[in-house]
């Protein structure tokens, strides 16, 4: 459940970047975040070193890029949809690697 709210939010905060425009409900932003931090909450419980795992880089990574976005360092029509992209790949790749310890 706590993963299908997360791509719920997440899906809106997409089409916030690409319809300015568009009036996303503030709601539904913060939905993403919470849920996105009670699931790397989750996974932290049950990987105890999610942070040197493929999975957990690759979260930093998201969360890093998303932060150039909203400072606009990054234009986010490019890097939105490039940030999906990698969640996307590395949420469904087989358990072993994505658990697998990078150091």
């Amino acid at each position: 459940m706590m993963r299908a709210a997360h791509q719920f939010g997440a899906a809106f905060f997409l089409l916030a970047y690409f319809f300015k425009g568009l009036a996303i409900p503030g709601y539904l932003i913060n939905l993403a975040l919470i849920s996105g931090v009670l699931l790397m909450l989750l996974e932290w419980m049950r990987h105890r070193q999610i942070y040197r795992e493929l999975s957990g880089i690759v979260t930093l990574i998201k969360i890093g890029l998303l932060g150039l976005v909203y400072h606009g360092w990054l234009p986010g029509a490019l890097a939105i949809p490039v940030i999906f992209v990698l969640a996307s790949i590395f949420a469904h790749m087989p358990k072993q690697y994505r658990h697998r310890l990078l150091f």
